[in-house]
């Protein structure tokens, strides 16, 4: 049973700093230190308690052996066809971590590579990989326990053995192909500087090249900017290999500057876009003509297409408008533009001749989407007569579909399902609820056919709200064990996302942020009004950027929620640019040592600073990962501490570390699984739903 717990005992420090005047107290400082011997005692002491709280629920044999059950079936990730080779990743079911698989023509797949084979405990995962055009050679990274580092291999296809070369200790990099497979282009971080601790809270990438068959420290410089303090690079190679393209995010997430040079010339880069007026994403060209996906003069994206030679703005020819449906991205094939767009937080894809016009649209069956997060690589298929296209709904596993350009048809090519569970007898609706301010928020529904609208159902509402990521109708493995015991599926797609473009996504940023936790207060309540569910047996969910919302939620509404499941969240708001990857955050929430404006709407929500003693939070759920080098678990620890020292009521307040595990990708599938039976025991019990 869930009852009110002796917690470990946290020490308080006399800490505290001076913001524009105003002294703020951070008792918990001490915590931020993830390797001191006395915060790791505290971290066990913690877990532990979870443990044992988790442990003893009912209904955890049951919860187990059925998510064993709909977890064990094929998944497919999306084909990269290079050459006469494809290449894809699949999970048969159970396996830690899914393969990386090639095929040739009509022969048999093989196995390219198993990262199951390079741990005991399946936690080295394949972070991402890249074939060469040609599809003879393959660059593949490995992230070990989660870890967003990653080292760089490279293996000969044909033989299957691995190169000499290898790149070491990198970071949100790729690597873009010479065409002749020769080399690459990547980013790496500055020598010297480390991506962490609150001495260096604004190191910068270079762009390197590097040879095939030379070592990593002979690497060329192509690109640095010393003066510059927190850009990050990314280097593209246009498909006819003429020029090397650079992507400079700079002090701004919502602008970006794109410049570029011929491939084999070692001169200055031609600053195309040099303003941080718009964003700018190069998505392909036709000799000197570049196309570009741009917001400039259209917040719901367009693309156009910009004569390098005479590349003013007043040049510039639309051909693909801005409309009310939002672009989510777009690819280049079979001579085309493919484009993702958002129609009603669902996706529609588009083909756009080269002229501009449109030639169709494509819409797979089900209210679905592509699944690919990021969309402009959601297809595949370059100048082929056929595509690939990743398409999921909230009942439906990732399906590969192939399109045929030429006979226009729809085929499956890996089908997808999960034998023992029937999605038939289940929906998804969609429904908008009036904000606070009378803005319409889109919400789905994935419930029961007939259900029995009792008020009463429990149901789980997730939401991120940030960053422009869209909610988009998406297979959870976990899913039908939920509907299956009664439980309703909700999606709000809250201002901070990009389900209506970037006008969506900046009404949640910086002060705005407050209309995100409006959206989702009102979803809850139109939940409740509908006789969806109850205050008393709905949970919020959120990870990440999403766990800052659901923090924030249970604190402004306490009486609204009856179960918090925070994942990885951000929680310091005045801190966290100081560790990792936290940074570059400050473009979303603001900072709160630069403005007096940032600081005061920072502490009007932040969780830490809003932490009430004596009031009776819902229970939750706090689960972090010892290897998160992105959200670092300090802000994990600092909300745990926070509540359990403010809590008088009997509500739990738990603290979940996996081990071996980070931020979000690469997690073993068996570590999934034990997470999930210890969401499901914690709601089952906190809901009392009765299962055995």
């Amino acid at each position: 049973m869930l009852a009110k717990l002796n917690y470990p005992e946290t020490r308080r420090v006399d800490q505290a700093d001076d913001f524009f005047g105003t002294l703020v107290a951070d008792p918990y400082r001490w915590l931020e230190a993830a390797d001191d011997p006395e915060v790791l005692e505290w971290t066990r002491q913690q877990h532990e308690l979870a443990t044992e709280a988790l442990n003893g629920l009912p209904g955890r044999a049951a919860f187990e052996q059925r998510l064993r059950e709909v977890w064990d079936h094929p998944q497919h990730g999306i084909p990269r066809k290079r050459g006469d080779r494809l290449f894809y990743m699949r999970n048969d079911g159970l396996n830690a971590q899914p393969v990386l698989y090639v095929k040739e023509g009509d022969e048999p797949e093989r196995v390219l590579v198993d990262p199951n084979t390079f741990s005991d405990d399946g936690t080295v995962a394949i972070f991402d990989w890249q074939p060469t055009g040609d599809g003879r050679l393959l660059m593949y990274a490995l992230s070990d326990g989660g870890l967003d580092w990653v080292n760089f291999r490279f293996r000969d296809v044909e033989s299957g053995e691995d190169l000499d070369d290898k790149l070491a200790r990198l970071k949100f990099s790729s690597v873009a192909w010479r065409k002749d497979g020769s080399g690459f282009y990547y980013s790496r971080y500055r020598d010297g500087e480390l991506d962490e601790g609150p001495d260096n809270p604004r190191v910068s990438y270079q762009v390197y090249y590097h040879k095939l068959g030379t070592q990593q420290a002979d690497d060329k410089l192509i690109y640095d900017d010393p003066a510059s303090k927190g850009i990050q690079l990314s280097a593209s190679v246009s498909s006819d290999d003429r020029f090397l393209i650079l992507d400079i995010t700079w002090e701004s997430r919502i602008a970006n500057r794109l410049y570029y040079r011929p491939i084999d010339d070692d001169g200055d880069f031609v600053r195309l876009f040099d303003e941080l007026d718009a964003e700018y994403r190069f998505i392909g060209n036709d000799g000197d003509i570049f196309y570009i996906l741009t917001t400039n003069g259209a917040l719901n994206w367009r693309v156009v297409a910009v004569d390098i030679k005479n590349p003013a703005c007043d040049n510039w020819l639309d051909v693909v408008p801005e409309s009310e449906e939002a672009i989510a991205g777009v690819s280049i094939v079979n001579q085309r533009f493919v484009v993702t767009a958002m129609r009603l937080s669902r996706h529609v894809i588009k083909f756009y001749r080269k002229d501009g016009s449109l030639e169709r649209e494509l819409l797979p069956p089900g209210l679905g989407a592509v699944a690919e997060r990021e969309q402009a690589g959601a297809f595949s298929g370059a100048k082929d007569e056929k595509m690939f296209i990743a398409w999921t709904s909230f009942l439906q596993p990732t399906q590969i579909l192939q399109y045929d350009f030429a006979t226009d048809e729809l085929e499956p090519f890996f089908s997808a399902a999960t034998p023992s569970f029937d999605p038939n007898q289940y929906e998804t609706r969609q429904a908008f609820c009036p904000s606070q301010d009378g803005a319409k928020v889109p919400i789905f529904i994935t419930c029961k056919r007939g259900l029995d609208l009792n008020g009463d159902n429990p149901a789980i509402m997730y939401a991120y709200g940030g960053y422009s990521f869209s909610q988009t109708p998406s297979y959870r493995e976990w899913l039908p064990v939920w509907l299956e015991n009664g439980g309703i599926f909700v999606v709000a797609n809250i201002r901070g996302g990009g389900e209506y473009g970037e006008t969506w996504h900046r009404a949640g940023m910086f002060a705005g942020r407050q209309k995100t936790y409006d959206d989702i207060h009102a979803a809850a309540e139109w939940l409740i009004e509908n006789k969806y569910t109850s205050n008393r047996r709905l949970a919020i969910e959120g990870r990440s950027n999403g766990g800052l919302l659901v923090a924030v939620c249970m604190l402004q509404r306490p009486d609204l929620y009856g179960a918090i499941l925070c994942h990885v969240p951000t929680i310091d708001m005045l801190r966290f640019k100081y560790f990792t990857s936290g940074r570059y955050w400050t473009t979303e929430y603001g900072d709160a040592e630069k403005s007096r404006e940032a600081f005061d709407f920072l502490t009007a929500y932040g969780p830490l600073h809003n932490i009430k003693a004596g009031q009776a939070y819902p229970p939750i759920l706090i689960l972090t990962a010892d290897h998160d080098d992105r959200v670092v678990p300090m802000h994990s620890k600092k909300l745990a501490a926070a509540l359990q020292q403010a809590n008088e009521s009997d509500n739990v307040i738990l603290l979940r570390v996996t081990t071996r595990a980070g931020h979000a990708l690469g997690k073993a599938t068996y570590k999934l699984i034990e997470e999930q039976v210890d969401i499901f025991a914690f709601l089952n019990q906190v809901f009392d739903m009765g299962v055995e």
